[in-house]
């Protein structure tokens, strides 16, 4: 089961557009969708959601789809830490003290941020193919990626002006991308191994998602992706919630050394390493990443 997206009024006057579903009376499930991305229904992680009891949120960042855009700085855009502050406020909105989260992708420090601002409430977190800090010590951050998002990380490290008008043709493309195309879309980010995993209805909703983040342009992307480069607002090696690392060798937008890293880094981490897999492959396995996170929870 699922709710129609709704909308949050949070303490700034923001709007916050959010879902959910799964197990209404479930442990909260909090999934941080990858960069770039909105809230749009993922049938395969809701269904897994119901069947592991868990009640899945979920919400689009600020500037994507009908989330209001954080007012933009001329600088650097506040630390990604601050989308844990928009996740407390939602979930104090909706009852939840305790919650379980997910993120994939970019969607990894704002799990890790929720651990990092929220110990007390947060039991567990898992890392899907999640994004390392991009001044982490002893890491080649872009070795092993697709040349787009070597271009575009380059790019937002410069800052907004030189990297606005990337995403600016990216959303135009994302903006109107299909299931059809999503793979040609993807162009050297993705392999056969994850284009593979781009087919039938999965494929519908990544083509969805982009199509909403760019609703209202390439502001939130360009936000998004800038606070990624910067100093993130925590230290991921004082993170005591119980981790997962879920990675794969196939993975060309997160490279492997990524989840390698994060694994070492943070504090009695799970590794779950896997040689066939992708950045997007890795999503059928939904239900042993839930069952591994209701466990660390209970661990």
């Amino acid at each position: 089961m699922t709710s129609p997206a709704e909308l949050l009024t949070l303490p700034d006057g923001r709007r916050l557009e959010y879902l959910t579903g799964g197990a209404p009376d479930g442990l909260a499930l909090v999934h941080h969708s990858g960069t770039p991305s909105a809230a749009v229904v993922d049938p395969s992680l809701w269904d897994a959601a119901g069947r592991a009891g868990l009640r899945l949120v979920t919400c689009s960042r600020p500037g994507y789809g009908a989330s209001t855009p954080r007012p933009a700085p001329e600088g650097w855009p506040v630390p990604l830490v601050a989308d844990a502050d928009d996740t407390a406020a939602l979930l104090d909105h909706l009852g939840i003290d305790e919650f379980v989260t997910l993120g994939h992708s970019g969607g990894g420090p704002r799990a890790l941020a929720c651990a990092a601002t929220m110990p007390q409430r947060c039991r567990s977190v898992a890392l899907l193919a999640g994004v390392a800090p991009f001044d982490a010590a002893g890491l080649d951050w872009s070795a092993g990626m697709g040349p787009e998002n070597v271009r575009d990380f380059a790019a937002a490290a410069s800052g907004r002006e030189a990297y606005l008008p990337i995403a600016t043709e990216q959303a135009a493309e994302l903006g109107a991308v299909t299931a059809d195309d999503i793979v040609a879309a993807f162009g050297g980010l993705v392999d056969e191994v994850d284009a593979a995993a781009l087919t039938g209805g999965f494929a519908g909703y990544v083509a969805a998602s982009f199509r909403h983040a760019m609703a209202q342009g390439p502001g939130g992307m360009v936000e998004d992706t800038l606070q990624i480069v910067r100093p993130w607002g925590f230290d991921v090696a004082e993170v005591t919630v119980p981790t997962s690392v879920w990675q794969g060798a196939h993975d060309k937008m997160v490279p492997f050394e990524h989840g390698r890293w994060l694994a070492a880094a943070i504090p009695g981490a799970r590794a779950h390493l896997f040689d066939d897999e992708g950045h997007i492959s890795l999503v059928a396995r939904f239900e042993e990443i839930l069952a591994d996170l209701r466990d660390l929870a209970s661990a």
